[in-house]
């Protein structure tokens, strides 16, 4: 990331987090100024502000400051993902091998969807993309899967709301087709983009279930030509099996 995208603020913020994370006993305002060589009046503006979202916590008596409760469902929902990645990455492989194609997996991340790992195809022609990178929640297939998982009316309102972008001359635009895109995969348990997001690539995706992990996805993807009719279809039925199974492993 380039210098002008620094956000001093936010940096000095964490560095206030990790100074409290090594010090059990916690830490005064003037403590924390003195380590971090950041004045104090900026220190009482950052330790207040992280206060009121619970991110630290204050002794009354000492007046001494030290990680909050609030860091905790972070901290949960970090390990959820860890949890999702080690359990799926397995049969990520065995969906690759099966379909030859590359394997991704995601989680909802608010309006995007954010890749957690990946399985190249073995091909010297492959789609891939780094980890941690956040596809716009609307396009293709993750993103039918995740308003699927939503009640009709709440999917309804989420699109009322948002302006369904053209990609491709494949994208739909219209939310009542879109909505009907959505009744289609909550009755066949996947989703499909063809050509949908980017030219001459296509996917099927899948939903995981399961109450320890964040809403995710696995979905397969592939050039268009090597992804005809029939070898979608059986992708579909194998990215089901393989997200129904991730999800049984998850809740046990």
């Amino acid at each position: 990331m380039s210098q002008q995208y620094r956000a001093p603020t936010v940096r000095k913020a964490f560095q206030i987090l990790r100074l409290l994370a090594r010090r059990e006993a916690g830490l005064s305002l003037s403590e924390i100024a003195r380590q971090l060589q950041i004045g104090k009046s900026t220190v009482h503006g950052l330790v207040a502000a992280l206060e009121q979202e619970d991110a630290v916590e204050r002794d009354p008596e000492s007046k001494r400051f030290s990680l909050g409760l609030g860091l905790l469902g972070l901290g949960r929902a970090v390990d959820a993902r860890m949890d999702l990645k080690q359990v799926a990455h397995p049969f990520m492989e065995d969906l690759r091998a099966k379909t030859q194609e590359s394997v991704f997996l995601g989680s909802r991340s608010f309006q995007h969807t954010t890749i957690v790992d990946i399985v190249e195809s073995t091909r010297d022609l492959k789609i891939t993309s780094p980890i941690g990178t956040r596809l716009p929640l609307l396009a293709g297939a993750t993103g039918k899967v995740f308003l699927a998982a939503l009640p009709a009316e709440q999917a309804e309102a989420w699109l009322d709301a948002k302006e369904l972008r053209r990609y491709t001359e494949n994208t739909i635009i219209d939310a009542k087709k879109y909505l009907q895109e959505l009744d289609r995969v909550r009755r066949e348990g996947y989703a499909l983009d063809d050509e949908e997001y980017i030219p001459g690539v296509r996917a099927v995706a899948a939903a995981i279930s399961g109450q320890r992990q964040p809403m995710s996805a696995i979905w397969v993807v592939g050039f268009t030509p090597s992804m005809r009719a029939e070898k979608t279809r059986m992708i579909a039925q194998e990215t089901k099996r393989t997200a129904a199974a991730i999800g049984r492993c998850l809740m046990e």
